[in-house]
């Protein structure tokens, strides 16, 4: 347990420090209102998440240490909208469209009144 958190968390460290980098480089590039770093690094994370779900499902090519290091800490420190995006994915793939929505709908309404609960709270 203990080697599969370190693992996590070196893949983690790696995530971050790119989702710094891909919103530097965005707030460097693009001027304006829409968030282009934070978008940017969910489309990057859903995609690469994509990549590893497959490879993973498909061809068994990962490993449990490398699931660990990439899906786990990797693409959730990047941008845990990708396991979002995932999960919304897998209930689909199942037919589980009540599921499905009532986590889509929960998981925005609740974030935002949380974040407005949490900035009404500190003014």
């Amino acid at each position: 347990m203990i080697k599969s958190m370190l693992i996590a968390g070196c893949g983690g460290f790696v995530g971050t420090c790119g989702r710094f980098l891909v919103g530097k480089w965005c707030s460097g590039i693009f001027h304006g209102a829409f968030p282009m770093g934070t978008f940017m690094v969910n489309l990057i994370g859903c995609f690469i998440i994509g990549l590893f779900f497959g490879l993973l499902e498909k061809a068994h090519v990962m490993t449990p240490g490398e699931n660990v290091l990439l899906i786990t800490g990797f693409c959730r420190g990047f941008t845990t909208f990708s396991s979002f995006a995932d999960d919304m994915w897998v209930l689909g793939d199942k037919g589980d469209w009540g599921t499905c929505v009532l986590y889509l709908a929960a998981s925005v309404i609740c974030g935002i009144l949380l974040v407005w609960a949490g900035r009404a709270l500190i003014r």
